[in-house]
């Protein structure tokens, strides 16, 4: 009975104070993961050339993540200002996020994750099997420089924009 007590304050405890397991300054795990655009993407083909912004988000055509999709594809161009490449993931399966992609104009890729390995990597895998809605922001050297864990989905791109000035991201050069 008193192991089985201990065990019980035990769960409570990491489920009132879940520990990250990637913070600030960590190495962003490399992924390849297919884009709603037919090409697939690995963080280290963005390493030595620009930073990148992974915004997970729980499920395609619910209304918090059409919300952020929508903020992303309307208000995109602050972001196509800075030299970032930047892309909602989620573990739906790329058949969905292409559909959702498309309803919702996004003219950036979506990220399909369905094996979830890539959220667990990262720490955003909820215990009911969707991504948490987090932001990682990640520098040209492959580590992570910031993580949003409270999105405003409505504003979701200006922020984005906001966040990566003050990161001191640069403006994208003209080629």
């Amino acid at each position: 009975m008193r192991l089985m007590l201990k065990i019980a304050l035990s769960l409570a405890v990491l489920i009132a104070f879940p520990v990250s397991a990637l913070e600030v300054g960590d190495q962003a795990p490399n992924f390849t993961l297919q884009g709603t655009d037919g090409k697939t993407y690995t963080l280290d083909q963005f390493r030595d050339k620009q930073a990148i912004v992974i915004a997970w988000y729980p499920m395609a055509f619910t209304s918090g993540c059409t919300i952020e999709c929508k903020s992303l594809a309307q208000n995109g161009h602050l972001l196509k200002k800075l030299d970032v490449t930047y892309f909602m993931a989620s573990v739906d399966k790329l058949e969905s996020n292409q559909a959702f992609a498309e309803e919702n104009d996004a003219d950036f890729p979506l990220l399909s994750d369905p094996s979830k390995e890539v959220a667990k990597a990262y720490d955003v895998l909820a215990f009911y099997g969707v991504p948490k809605r987090h932001t990682f922001y990640i520098g040209k050297n492959g580590k992570i420089l910031f993580i949003d864990r409270n999105i405003n989905a409505a504003t979701s791109a200006q922020d984005m924009a906001a966040k990566l000035v003050d990161l001191g991201i640069p403006p994208r050069q003209s080629s």
